[in-house]
């Protein structure tokens, strides 16, 4: 399972994907992110894009390995949260 650290940083960059665009208020962030606690309004219910493991399941693997998925997506959230 991928080590989410539920910082919220993807949640507050989503309109900045094409792929999460529709997500996204006005500001950019996540309409369903709960801005207080980071925590996900919809977490039950969250589209397929927020889904890392189901994502990589259904659209990468067979490009490339778990491990390899789950690095790309640490290191955009490091970039995201700017270390």
């Amino acid at each position: 399972m991928f080590p989410c650290q539920q910082c919220g940083a993807c949640c507050r960059a989503v309109g900045q994907s094409v792929f999460g665009r529709d997500l996204a208020d006005a500001d950019g962030v996540c309409k369903y992110l709960n801005r207080a606690t980071n925590l996900c309004t919809i977490y039950a219910e969250r589209p397929a894009i927020c889904r890392v493991d189901e994502y990589y399941d259904a659209h990468y693997r067979d490009i490339m390995s778990r491990a390899a998925y789950y690095e790309e997506n640490l290191r955009c959230c490091e970039l995201l949260r700017g270390k």
